[in-house]
Order: C-alpha cells, then structure tokens, then sequence
C-alpha cells in the first residue's frame, strides 16, 4: 500500500491505495444506499487495518507443520483492543475482527452537541488489566476532531499508552487539534478533505456517517 506523509502533520498518514480510494468515492456518493454503505466502511477499514498494524510487536511459537516443527511468527502481548467512537464507529468494527478476531471489543459513548460542536460523554467500557494492550480507536470521520480527543484522553486517564486512531476522513482543522493534543497517537486515514463548514461538517465529506449506516435520517 501507499502511504502519505503531510509535513504539517508528522503522526497523519493517508492511506492512498487505489482501492481504497475508488470505495471511498464510491461511499461519498449520495447516491449509495445503507447497504452498499455500511458494506464499503466494512471493505475500506478492512484495507486501512492492514496499514494501521504494520508495527504491531512480533514473537515466535513452536508449531508442527505437516512436514516438521518450526519456530513460527506470532502476535506477541496482550490481544489488541478496538475502541470504536458510537455510534458511527461501531461500522467499522468487523474490518479490524476480520485481521484480528480474537480482539477485545471497548465501547465509548460520544456525541457532538450541534450548537457548540463540543463532545458529551455518556458511556465508556474496556477490558481490565488495559494498561498494556494496543488501542485502536476508530470512526468513520474526524471532523472537529473533539469526540477523538475525548476518547483518547479517557483511554489516557485509564493508564492506556499504546493508541492509534484510525478514520476513513478528516479535515485539516481536525487533524490540526488532534495532532496539538496527542501528537505521539498516529492517525490512519484514507483522505484529508478539504476544509470544514460553517456547521462542523467536513467537505467534500460523505454526509453523516452514524445516519447513513443505521438508516436514521
């Protein structure tokens, strides 16, 4: 896969494989029904996962092969945690469980108040013993970027270090904020948009993702 770098924004990196980015016309398109949608998030997060755990920590296990006995390469730690922001985030669940279906699955309960943008928090849940286990949170969009701040920092205030963020858009002013708070949390996207609107809304974008995937608008 191709991966971009933004000079302006060293933890950002935009995954830019053709694939990724025909699904992702494809998911902006007004056009695409719930079904062909939510199927899309599930095929583009599938393709960014596979970006987003390329440093995952390595060790071996002794296995029997039909023909001998090796020292075979495994996932080394704790099982991985996937953290989606709700509601929207929870699409994109299945893509990470396909590449790695004995994850934990957490839950954070986030929305944007739509007169002062800011995030209210209602619910969040992971595993015990997290200090130590690799977070990946995720949602279809950062916009603001407030909601993916606030579940970053309730994973800090939980004793979580190992965090990456992953989206399917962003917006420069988001990122900009995220990247001021936690510029150590790599975001995996599939595309910087262009700016935001008046009303917090990324453009081009895709409309708004929690909706468009549960049919509620």
């Amino acid at each position: 896969m191709t991966l971009r770098k933004h000079a302006e924004f060293p933890n950002f990196y935009e995954v830019t494989h053709p694939l990724i980015q025909h699904k992702l016309s494809m998911l902006r398109d007004v056009n695409t029904v719930k079904k062909e949608f939510k199927e899309l998030v599930l095929e583009i997060t599938l393709l960014l996962v596979y970006e987003a755990t390329k440093d995952l920590p390595m060790t071996t296990r002794q296995i029997q092969t039909p023909l001998e006995i090796f020292d075979a390469p495994v996932l080394a730690g704790q099982k991985q945690v996937i953290l989606p922001i709700l509601r929207a985030g929870i699409g994109m669940v299945d893509g990470f469980l396909a590449h790695m279906p004995s994850a934990r699955v957490a839950h954070i309960g986030l929305y944007r108040d739509e007169e002062t943008l800011e995030p209210q928090h209602y619910y969040f849940k992971i595993p015990p013993n997290s200090k130590d286990r690799q977070f990946y949170v995720c949602d279809p969009m950062l916009a603001t970027g407030g909601s993916a701040i606030a579940a970053v920092n309730e994973l800090k205030k939980a004793g979580a270090h190992k965090i990456t963020f992953v989206c399917i858009i962003a917006a420069p002013e988001g990122v900009a904020e995220f990247s001021a708070q936690h510029p150590e949390v790599p975001i995996f996207c599939a595309n910087l948009d262009n700016k935001l609107n008046e009303n917090g809304y990324i453009l081009p974008g895709l409309g708004d993702a929690g909706d468009r995937l549960f049919g509620t608008k």
